[in-house]
């Protein structure tokens, strides 16, 4: 990308950036490049970047001391700020200082890449249509259906067991590779998970040591869940460590997925149909679930606002919640398997996110 040209070098079009490494669209202005934005979350969630700067200016208080709900252009619903990002529950630390630079400067790209689909989110696509936003290209949704379980021996095992299961007949339970829960709440979900009698299928985490550590596996799970429990459950439910989460979902036997609500689990649950039952953890995810259960109907509620410090979810929560996820409600079930014949349509030739692309595509040829 320097200054000197040959005669086989190769155009650049433009320069690709992360949601949160912005200050690379400096690097691009040097260098004279157009530089677009990939999002990975939500469309509603770029919505409320990019209104974040405007909600600064309005609210004086904390954003979790005002009690309020907000009105965010991307939302169809007031979003009350209890499903507002943990990092941003104080304005003087650095999570909320870098929000607010980020969502800034996200106008500055020459357009924003989303990882949703119109017929997914088509009130929060059709927001960013007034106003100076950047345009904005809906290709989702983008998916590694084969994932990291290559990696994992026990992949296998899982794939084994769940052959042996009925259609549709397990409660798949999984918080993703960052995702972990206490002790005492583990025991929660033990007991409600023994209650409702279905088959499960639970991917259980140790916390990490230290800040920046990963979640790791146990290596002795009777020492964190109930004295007895994994002998009652043989048969009808496996405890395990990492699994393939998307291979799982994929499974016919999956019948729910109890998540996180990251970004890449809603769509990846939403391509196989399967339905989820909302338990955020981090990140925009409590944004995520309410947008799941609330603005579009396609999940079950455990918690919307759930986060590290939260009371406990109890056992009795935990099985109302697995029950509406495995046969207490037929309309989301219903909504869920025609959202995923949408997502897989986005796709194909002539589908929304393909066309989407192909405008991008057009675009950055016209950049040469």
């Amino acid at each position: 990308m320097s200054s000197t040209h040959h005669s086989n070098s190769v155009p650049v079009a433009g320069l690709f950036v992360d949601m949160f490494c912005t200050s690379i669209i400096d690097v691009a202005g040097e260098l004279g490049i157009p530089c677009y934005l990939y999002f990975a979350s939500p469309a509603t969630f770029l919505g409320f970047m990019l209104h974040l700067p405007t909600l600064d200016t309005q609210v004086g208080s904390e954003f979790e001391d005002s009690g309020t709900e907000f009105t965010i252009p991307s939302f169809a619903n007031s979003v009350p700020s209890q499903v507002f990002p943990p990092t941003m529950s104080k304005r003087n630390v650095d999570g909320y200082s870098w929000f607010l630079h980020h969502g800034r400067r996200y106008r500055e790209t020459k357009g924003i890449i989303v990882n949703t689909f119109r017929k997914l989110e088509p009130f929060a696509c059709n927001s960013f249509s007034t106003g100076d936003v950047p345009p904005v290209y809906p290709v989702g949704p983008i998916l590694d259906h084969h994932g990291p379980a290559r990696w994992h021996s026990n992949h296998d095992d899982i794939m084994k067991w769940l052959d042996h299961q009925p259609p549709s007949s397990v409660a798949f339970l999984c918080f993703g590779s960052m995702g972990s829960l206490s002790g005492a709440q583990l025991r929660e979900i033990a007991h409600g998970l023994e209650r409702t009698g279905y088959r499960f299928l639970w991917s259980v985490r140790r916390p990490p040591k230290a800040k920046l550590d990963l979640p790791s596996d146990y290596t002795d799970l009777e020492k964190v869940l109930p004295d007895g429990f994994l002998e009652r459950t043989d048969g009808i439910g496996l405890v395990c460590g990492w699994v393939p989460q998307v291979a799982n979902l994929a499974h016919k036997a999956i019948g729910g997925f109890v998540s996180h609500c990251g970004w890449n689990s809603i769509l990846e649950s939403l391509w196989y149909g399967v339905p989820i039952a909302t338990w955020p953890v981090y990140a925009e995810q409590q944004m995520n679930a309410f947008e799941m259960v609330k603005e579009l109907e396609l999940a079950v509620e455990i918690r919307l606002d759930y986060r590290e410090d939260s009371d406990l979810v109890l056992a009795e929560e935990v099985e109302r919640g697995v029950r509406r996820l495995m046969d207490g409600d037929g309309e989301i079930r219903r909504k869920v398997k025609e959202m995923s014949e949408k997502s897989r349509k986005a796709v194909t030739e002539n589908g929304s996110s393909l066309t989407s692309l192909g405008h991008l595509i057009e675009e950055l040829k016209a950049e040469i």
